[in-house]
């Protein structure tokens, strides 16, 4: 983790969002509707935490301490006249210490996690792979889209698994609190067997 910290608007919600995965969120509350605006015209993600305590509606909500930036991907109003979003997961942060401002939207103080390395899948997570690739199947998924080194990298297998898997909120708050992904891999052997 990189010692300097950046402010980052924060989506508490009562999901986790994982590095690459995707996530659907319909947007009303005004504070909500102004991070997107503000996004929109910056360029820039927000920040999605798991509620450590309260509500997503009304009062702020506390964020656990570890969470997953969100980028748009694409949005439209919904049939209910809300906006909805599609999001995507991008890099990992820490946050060292939130505020909330007047309209209750809550900013975070981050550290950004450091990127996962390159590194091959490991022999003994092979079966892991086997899994991912049986749940894609089942799951639906355009396997055209997934290409031999994607199945081959430690991370990549480990953040799919995350999002395929019938995990806990707070598994998967544990999974994004490991830096190595040889341990993520690890940890969802764990929580398999």
């Amino acid at each position: 983790m990189s010692g300097t910290t950046e402010t980052l608007p924060l989506f508490p919600l009562h999901a986790v969002l994982l590095p690459g995965a995707g996530l659907d969120l319909r947007v009303f509350e005004r504070r909500y509707l102004d991070l997107v605006r503000d996004c929109g015209r910056s360029g820039q993600g927000f920040g999605v935490c798991l509620i450590l305590e309260g509500n997503e509606a009304g009062q702020p909500a506390t964020p656990v301490a570890y969470g997953t930036e969100a980028r748009i991907e694409d949005f439209n109003t919904g049939r209910d006249g809300l906006l909805a979003l599609r999001v995507r997961g991008e890099r990992r942060f820490h946050v060292v210490q939130t505020r909330v401002r007047d309209n209750g939207l809550v900013i975070g103080q981050v550290q950004w996690c450091e990127p996962d390395p390159d590194d091959e899948l490991r022999a003994e997570h092979g079966l892991l792979a086997t899994l991912l690739q049986s749940l894609l199947e089942q799951a639906g998924a355009d396997l055209t889209q997934v290409t031999p080194a994607q199945m081959d990298q430690a991370a990549w297998v480990g953040w799919r698994l995350a999002e395929l898997l019938p995990l806990s909120p707070q598994q998967r708050v544990a999974l994004l609190q490991e830096d190595d992904p040889h341990q993520r891999l690890e940890q969802l052997l764990a929580a398999i067997a």
